[in-house]
């Protein structure tokens, strides 16, 4: 085999507790004793010692929360070595929280550090106009977060301009939590924003702080992500 034609997808030196290797996969350093909360199913290959825990403790206490909100399954891993996680070929972003809280939708949720406080919240100003509203996982501490898009996302910073920034609930992906939210119901939109017909729900930001947001806004992908 001609080593010069595949050299070119060697991984990189490690430089950072999480990173990306390509735009769909993730690449962990494990350490003993920096454990790690990941998307079941979504280890893709490892180095080194490496060691899983299907639904831990810390999972098995938000079972309830997780049936009915945004939630993902969720096993833990330990060792010392290099994890490589990835999501059906979903793109990769990740985040350094520095004492930061953030709400993810939980199927776009890869993996985070398992010392950083997390748990399900209803997302507030959707919920009357939507009816059934919605749920996502709140992460906060100082630590890394990993999160899949369903394309390449686009990072919206909330506190650049006076005007706030109106998003598809179905193609949110995160956003910071100190960021103002409110619902909106619109009929003239509902052939502009969403794939449904009748009434268009969006959920709008201001304030400091940034929203993720994927080029998708089928909610099928969130139920494919799911199961």
């Amino acid at each position: 085999m001609d080593q010069h034609m595949i050299s070119g997808y060697a991984p990189a030196p490690v430089s950072a507790r999480m990173e990306t290797h390509g735009p769909a996969m993730l690449r962990v350093a494990l350490h003993s004793g920096q454990d790690l909360f990941a998307r079941t199913g979504s280890m893709v290959a490892y180095e080194g010692f490496v060691q899983y825990e299907p639904n831990p403790p810390a999972v098995r206490q938000m079972a309830s929360q997780w049936l009915t909100g945004e939630g993902a399954p969720l096993m833990k891993c330990s060792g010392d070595g290099l994890l490589y996680l990835a999501d059906y070929g979903a793109d990769v972003i990740c985040v350094h929280l520095a004492d930061e809280a953030l709400s993810v939708n939980g199927s776009n949720l890869l993996a985070f550090d398992a010392h950083l406080r997390w748990g399900v919240q209803r997302v507030k100003g959707l919920a009357k106009f939507a009816g059934q509203g919605l749920f996502n996982v709140e992460i906060a501490g100082t630590g890394w977060v990993a999160l899949t898009s369903r394309g390449t996302p686009i990072v919206v910073d909330c506190g650049r301009g006076e005007d706030e920034t109106f998003v598809d609930p179905d193609a949110l992906v995160a956003w910071s939590t100190g960021l103002r939210t409110k619902g909106k119901r619109s009929f003239k939109a509902a052939s502009l924003i969403g794939r449904g017909s009748g009434e268009a729900y969006q959920l709008g930001f201001s304030g400091e702080g940034f929203v993720v947001v994927q080029p998708s806004e089928d909610s099928s992908d969130r139920l494919r992500a799911r199961g």
